[in-house]
């Protein structure tokens, strides 16, 4: 009786193999997280960390293009919680994106188990909890989404001998629920104490084991994201150039750079080749922009080597005319293919008529004494039913009205305006952004469920006459733009993925004072074509507790 089980069960077995093999569905790839607090010493003194699964950074995710993937999380904290996974474009399925725009928060001590598939993408990518200011402390990891195998990769044979993962950011040392009562009482977060590589703050100590290992004539693949909340960072490695292969999902022109300007909320990918001089080398994060520079270091040693690293570190660029200089050098790799076998170039964006212009100015004021940050004269605030499940069960009277903002800055920057910031976007159509930065600041913009073009940037006011420096051939397909102090930066895109998707600045501070706001893109088809239907076991609260389910979308034709 036994051998005939175990035989029926490898018979099972076989048979879901080979269903896989024909397509049947895509793999799934399991995750587990416990989501806790801890304690960690980074800059001197020890401080409460988010921790998943007791590790800071939190695990790789580390899949494929079109795996599923099943994230379940228990939330160990004293406090609600969510997980946004930035850069994934969650196809027709703003429900899992994981905002609270469009997610209800995770309650301590209960779980939630989130899925979502990478579907058509490749690249490098972060996820973080996005309620309150949590993501500074911790609680993210690296996202790393590989070609599939029948795709060819724009990279000479052989392959790169490793993929190493390296998070950089700033860092405070107060306590994250310090920060928001900071924010809330209507004062700024100042500057970051320093800078983290991978939960490791300061100066490396040579004496230490590396953080990463060469072997001399291999060729190592290192992929960046910048998980800070509020400084720009240079990255380089002491004494090797580094070849620029990918950005945010796209394959890149590769050409090479002594050292990469990262804003906060981007990633890159770099090919760096172990043809120095055995020994060990420092690799390098500087804050960029602001007073009081705070940098971290961390070795790489070749094997064998016992060579202590000079002490002589490169020193990051100075000033914003070189950051957008690097910026105009980056191109798209028109004739690589994707995440699909036809080359990621073959979109001819700048030759699609453009049906609408919103230009999104950053707003700044005080509103009963406390500070506040938006777009256009309106701050966002977050509601208690999340804005996508009032959408859905179409119960949005008291919770947002649609287009509290238009699509040009008020003639007179008067005063700010916080209420739910939501404007509707027709689906399919092909939109320019212009983002407007009067601070004194940087700034960091990103789109949720997209991206998009950055076309264009540059100094002043932008006016329709500065198209004409608009690159339309081979600007890189991404998620994140930076727009400089007193400048401005466009884009274009599609709004062809159906959904609730969120438009903020990915400086937290900002963004947590409202420097933000959600499109709402409705399919008129109302077609599972076009948008899932609100999964399962999707949490509810506010309005939406206890309410019938609506009608299911329409079967896809």
């Amino acid at each position: 009786m036994a051998t005939t089980a175990r035989a029926a069960a490898g018979a099972v077995l076989v048979l879901a193999a080979l269903l896989a093999l024909a397509g049947a569905e895509d793999p799934y790839l399991f995750f587990e997280w416990k989501v806790t607090y801890g304690t960690k010493t980074l800059l001197g003194a020890p401080q409460k960390v988010i921790l998943i699964n007791g590790e800071f950074p939190g695990p790789r995710i580390n899949c494929s293009s079109n795996n599923n993937i099943v994230v379940n999380v228990f939330n160990q904290l004293d406090q609600p919680l969510l997980f946004h996974w930035n850069g994934m474009q969650h196809r027709k399925n703003s429900w899992m994106d994981g905002l609270p725009g469009t997610n209800c928060p995770i309650p301590p001590n209960t779980n939630f188990t989130y899925k979502w598939q990478p579907k058509d993408q490749i690249g490098t990518f972060f996820y973080f909890p996005s309620i309150g200011m949590q993501r500074a402390a911790g609680g993210y990891g690296a996202i790393t989404v590989v070609s599939r195998l029948l795709i060819p990769v724009p990279f000479d044979p052989p392959p790169p001998e490793s993929d190493h993962v390296v998070l950089i950011g700033d860092w405070y040392t107060k306590d994250h629920e310090a920060m928001a009562r900071m924010l809330d009482a209507g004062k700024g977060l100042g500057r970051p104490e320093g800078v983290v590589i991978n939960g490791v703050a300061g100066p490396a100590n040579p004496s230490s084991p590396p953080m990463f290992t060469f072997e001399a004539g291999k060729t190592y693949r290192f992929r960046v994201c910048n998980t800070g909340v509020k400084a720009s960072l240079n990255f380089r490695i002491q004494g090797h150039d580094m070849r620029l292969v990918e950005m945010e999902g796209s394959h890149t022109v590769q050409d090479m750079y002594d050292s990469l300007d990262v804003h906060v909320g981007h990633c890159l990918s770099v090919l760096v080749d172990a043809d120095q001089k055995p020994g060990d080398y420092y690799l390098v994060a500087s804050t960029r922009f602001i007073h009081d520079a705070r940098s971290a270091s961390a070795v790489i040693r070749y094997a064998g080597s016992s060579a202590p690293p000079s002490p002589d570190v490169p020193e990051p660029p100075v000033g914003y005319a070189w950051s957008i200089n690097q910026w105009r050098s980056f191109r798209w790799n028109l004739t690589a293919s994707a995440a699909r076998p036809n080359p990621q170039g073959s979109y001819h964006y700048g030759q699609i008529n453009i049906t609408r212009t919103i230009k999104l100015m950053v707003s700044r004021g005080h509103i009963d004494g406390k500070l506040k940050y938006g777009f256009n004269g309106v701050s966002h605030r977050d509601t208690e039913t999340p804005l996508k499940l009032a959408e859905y069960f179409n119960v949005t009277e008291g919770v947002f009205s649609y287009n509290q903002m238009g699509d040009v800055p008020p003639a007179v920057n008067g005063p700010l305006h916080v209420v739910p910031n939501v404007i509707t976007a027709e689906f399919r159509t092909f939109i320019e952004i212009v983002f407007e930065n009067p601070e004194k600041s940087m700034d960091s913009l990103h789109l949720n469920g997209y991206a998009f073009f950055g076309v264009g940037m540059g100094p002043g006011k932008w006016s329709p006459e500065l198209r004409k420096t608009y690159n339309l051939l081979d600007a890189v397909s991404r998620h994140t733009i930076q727009v400089y102090p007193r400048s401005w930066s466009a884009i274009m895109l599609t709004f062809d993925n159906a959904g609730m998707w969120n438009i903020r600045s990915n400086i937290w501070e900002r963004h947590y004072l409202g420097e933000q706001l959600y499109m709402s893109v409705m399919s008129p088809a109302r077609s599972l074509r076009d948008e899932y239907n609100m999964p399962e076991n999707a949490l509810r609260c506010g309005k939406v507790v206890g309410l019938p389910l609506p009608p299911s979308y329409a079967p896809a034709r």
